[in-house]
């Protein structure tokens, strides 16, 4: 079916690994480097924030963020992501995906810095001002998703496509990773000069005031990244899937492409108005010709999304709660406010380097040998195992001598994650839809993903409270407890790992083949990719 293809998508799918492949990658990569580090440094520093702006005179444990606060702190980001995934992938197929590809980067720099600004004279204002500018960091970070997928996808070749997307999601892992170092030096360097002791010894002198700049710091290095990209992401062309496809400048895509691959592409400006004039360039997100085609495909990446994000923000965001309740942090009185968040940065950073970057990297070097099914479906599963593992002996994992065990366990969780649907469920929809809708289904996919965040970060902080009400955090709730919130989310994984089977396979196919650009003369029925067997 390649043989209908414009010669300049031909080009594209053909194409060699070469130089502006490695500089598309790092380009959009280092956006979503951004993106990790700025969603994920909040759980560094929520426990801080609670000792600083929430100390309770009197108390026996450290100040913490009520549950209103907490939940707003935690889950806003997701609420701003959600928000911009949906409308950056509309604008994306509307204006195209270079247009709005540095609003959203310098989005994200400005809220960043704003973030770490975040004022006011009581805790009220602080966390008023931090949760508004965290959700138009979102906002930027949302869009984020859709464009750098669908761009990654348009530029690559269809060897090796699920590498290049995987590669640019990657750089998340080391978004964490660095978020994590960084905490580190951070206080480490915070603690040494201005000591203070356990909260057990001097409640009031534990927190000094200097821990006001640690966490200020950490959200404002977010910013850097992204800045340092920005020139490169303004000076990529328009893709030339969107130029022919969407946009119909034939001369325009193989100028671009000609330049980018260094060989000489016709411009074939009647195939691409033949084309155009084809029913599956005019269909619409809600006409039936898309429903048929396309509509149990949409629906399998969003449901998977949604169900992955469930599991994955919940152990991400509070896996600092889970180290404690096990033992591998030690309790919050015994440290002073800075230390703790070393303590905790030194377990997130450990996980990330032996789990989820690996993770990532697996995903890179398989997924178009294994295919993108077999890793999802491989992923889902092997979470499922190891979060019943994990679950049901619960009480054996918080005994002295087994929290080692506990934490290697965990670690390949987040493992199976990265190499498995946390990867694939951001790679399949970039592939599989039209050029003038791949960024706006993208989009909607993501939200998808991020509305299972959210119901992961407000849902597990409350769920995973003790049973009994005395011994759950300052102004919760009773909750289900860790073991019981571990076992609900082996059942979702479980979910995840059946709804897998909605999701086609990319593996080795041109887009215009997955998305039935190549064969509109056929009705949906038969143009339709097939599912997985």
């Amino acid at each position: 079916m390649a043989g209908n293809n414009l010669q300049v998508l031909n080009a594209l799918d053909v194409a060699k690994t070469q130089w502006y492949h490695f500089t598309a990658i790092l380009v959009a990569g280092m956006g979503f480097f951004t993106d990790a580090y700025d969603l994920f440094c909040i759980s560094l520093v929520t426990k801080l924030l609670g000792r600083i702006y929430y100390h309770d005179e009197g108390s026996g444990k450290p100040g913490s963020l009520p549950p209103n606060v907490s939940a707003a702190v935690n889950g806003v980001a997701f609420c701003g992501t959600l928000a911009g995934q949906l409308f950056f992938g509309w604008l994306g197929d509307k204006l195209g995906r270079k247009k709005v590809y540095g609003l959203t980067l310098m989005l994200m720099v400005i809220c960043s810095i704003a973030s770490g600004l975040s004022f006011g004279n009581n805790p009220k204002a602080v966390m008023t001002t931090l949760c508004f500018f965290r959700f138009w960091l979102g906002f930027g970070i949302g869009g984020d998703y859709p464009l750098s997928a669908t761009i990654m996808s348009e530029y690559a070749n269809k060897k090796t496509r699920g590498a290049f997307i995987a590669a640019v999601f990657a750089m998340q892992g080391f978004g964490i990773l660095s978020g994590g170092i960084f905490a580190i030096i951070l206080s480490s360097a915070f603690d040494a000069k201005f000591k203070a002791p356990a909260y057990e010894v001097d409640p009031i002198g534990s927190t000094v005031p200097q821990a006001d700049f640690v966490w200020r710091i950490i959200l404002m290095a977010g910013a850097l990244p992204a800045l340092l990209t920005y020139y490169w992401r303004m000076k990529m062309p328009e893709t030339a899937r969107y130029t022919a496809l969407v946009a119909k400048n034939a001369n325009q895509a193989a100028s671009d492409m000609s330049k980018v691959l260094q060989v000489d592409i016709e411009a074939e400006p009647k195939m691409v108005q033949e084309m155009a004039e084809k029913q599956c360039n005019s269909i619409s997100l809600f006409s039936k010709k898309f429903l048929a085609r396309h509509g149990l495909h949409l629906l399998g990446t969003s449901i998977t999304w949604f169900l992955l994000d469930i599991a994955y923000y919940s152990q991400n965001l509070f896996q600092k709660d889970i180290f404690s309740a096990v033992g591998w942090i030690p309790s919050a009185k015994s440290m002073n406010a800075i230390h703790e968040v070393y303590t905790i940065a030194r377990a997130q950073t450990l996980i990330a380097l032996c789990s989820t970057v690996p993770g990532y990297w697996f995903t890179v070097a398989l997924i178009d040998k294994m295919g993108r099914f077999t890793i999802q479906l491989l992923g889902f599963a092997m979470m499922t195992i190891f979060m019943f593992a994990l679950a049901i002996p619960y009480d054996h994992w918080t005994e002295k001598g087994n929290h080692i065990g506990f934490v290697v366990l965990y670690s390949l969780t987040f493992f199976f994650a990265n190499f498995g649907p946390n990867a694939t469920t951001f790679i399949v929809p970039a592939e599989i839809f039209p050029a003038r809708l791949r960024s706006t289904c993208h989009g909607i996919s993501a939200a998808s993903g991020k509305l299972g965040a959210i119901v992961g970060a407000f849902g597990f902080l409350y769920l995973a409270q003790n049973q009994d009400k005395a011994k759950a955090d300052a102004g919760y709730p009773a909750g289900i407890g860790v073991k019981n919130s571990l076992l609900v989310l082996a059942v979702v994984n479980l979910l995840g790992t059946l709804c897998t089977f909605l999701v086609p396979e990319a593996k080795g196919k041109s887009l215009e083949d997955m998305s039935g650009e190549n064969n509109e003369e056929e009705n949906g029925a038969e143009a339709r990719p097939q599912l997985p067997v």
